[in-house]
């Protein structure tokens, strides 16, 4: 069945279905062990090992005869279904696909080149950008040592770094001796290198995104200035967290609607005597499928807004691209709150529908409430209206790229 077939809407090509159906199969199968991992809290190297083999890290990288890999409205598609198998997934390879959209939109055909044949090999990059703690606001204390060899050598430490136990490389930011930020590229394994299994969050238990020491580490390749990072970033990066919320309200949906189908307990004071028949029970399901499908329709016009944006930006446009990336800010903008509050609040109704036995552990469905509410904060809602509403009457922009730290 396609996705327009089982109420979900209309996909974003007329190619997608194939594309879908060549991963459905191993959507499916991730899915069938996401609540026994949740619950185990067993790592993802399994199951990102399967990712990796299917090609699915290389659906952007464009083919040997020069034609673009998948479009962003299609990668944000399979992303909602991806998510929807499990969450945790999806938040783990986010890295990954933002180190190959700076590539995509780059001109250093030799870089391009050498990684573009990495990750068709099935090779991950995860993300080494945030610091914790009392780290300052302007600049990342990692920072990059001239070495004897004349090559560079990252010294520092780093939280959030998400994906990275399973990645083959890391993608670091880092200070360097002229106080410029720089990004540069380390081989996991490399030596000084030390992921941290410390990660406590009470969402997103499995997606590695706790802490990373580097200590002396060599750098696998030459800095690269950070301003050269894809300019549509903020956007894409958020729009990723919008389309795990929006996978995450699938799921949820169709468990809950699975649970009251067969669920043969009811009170006395209900509405019949089955549940599946009881239209106040009814009402709690079709409203938890009612935001699962307005998040995903918000995300595909979403993707569509960041798809302007990277053609702008690869057809060298400056000012196009520049305009393209402003909308798309703003568009992602709008959205956040609306996406992050229609899923939190989903995940709580939901166990309305469901008696006692649905709080208990063995059950994971807890798991949908504890994941929203940890994607929703991380890019904090309480701005996202003030930003909007300041466009709105005065014009003001969206913000460029932020940071957290000490002021």
């Amino acid at each position: 069945m396609t996705q327009t077939d089982v109420g979900w809407g209309a996909p974003p090509s007329s190619r997608y279905g194939k594309l879908a159906q060549r991963f459905r199969p191993l959507f499916e199968e991730l899915g069938a062990g996401a609540v026994n991992r949740e619950i185990e809290g067993r790592a993802l190297d399994a199951e990102i090992q399967a990712l990796k083999a299917s090609g699915f890290l290389g659906l952007r990288v464009p083919g040997e005869d020069g034609e673009p890999g998948v479009g962003l409205p299609e990668l944000f598609a399979l992303l909602i279904e991806l998510s929807a198998a499990d969450s945790n997934l999806t938040q783990s390879i986010r890295g990954h696909f933002g180190f190959v959209e700076t590539l995509l939109v780059s001109s250093r055909q030799a870089r391009r080149d050498r990684w573009f044949s990495r990750i068709e090999r099935g090779e991950m990059v995860g993300p080494a950008r945030s610091e914790a703690g009392a780290s300052a606001r302007a600049h990342f204390g990692t920072r990059l040592v001239p070495a004897a060899d004349e090559n560079w050598r990252l010294v520092g430490e780093k939280f959030y770094t998400t994906g990275c136990r399973y990645a083959d490389w890391i993608d670091v930011s880092a200070t360097g001796p002229d106080d410029r930020t720089y990004t540069v590229a380390v081989a996991r394994e490399a030596a000084g290198v030390e992921v941290l299994d410390d990660w406590n969050g009470f969402g997103q238990t499995l997606t590695a995104s706790g802490g990373i020491r580097f200590r002396d580490v060599p750098v696998a390749e030459a800095p690269i200035p950070d301003d050269e990072r894809f300019p549509h970033a903020q956007a894409f990066f958020q729009l990723f967290h919008l389309a795990t919320l929006a996978g995450i309200g699938r799921a949820m949906s169709d468990e809950l609607a699975q649970a009251v189908a067969v669920r043969t307990r009811t009170y006395t004071h209900g509405n019949g005597d089955r549940v599946s028949q009881d239209p106040q029970i009814l009402q709690v399901v079709g409203s938890v499928r009612s935001a699962a499908y307005c998040a995903g329709a918000i995300v595909t016009t979403l993707s569509q807004a960041l798809q302007r944006a990277f053609e702008a930006a690869v057809a060298g446009e400056e000012r196009a691209t520049a305009d393209a990336v402003a909308l798309a800010d703003l568009e992602v903008a709008q959205a956040q709150t609306v996406i992050s509050q229609l899923i939190i609040e989903a995940a709580g109704q939901g166990f309305d529908a469901l008696g006692a036995s649905a709080v208990l552990r063995t059950q994971g469905f807890d798991r949908f409430w504890r994941n929203a509410r940890t994607l929703a904060s991380h890019n904090p809602q309480v701005y996202k209206a003030r930003i909007v509403g300041d466009y709105a009457v005065n014009g003001t922009p969206h913000p460029g790229q932020w940071r957290v730290g000490v002021a």
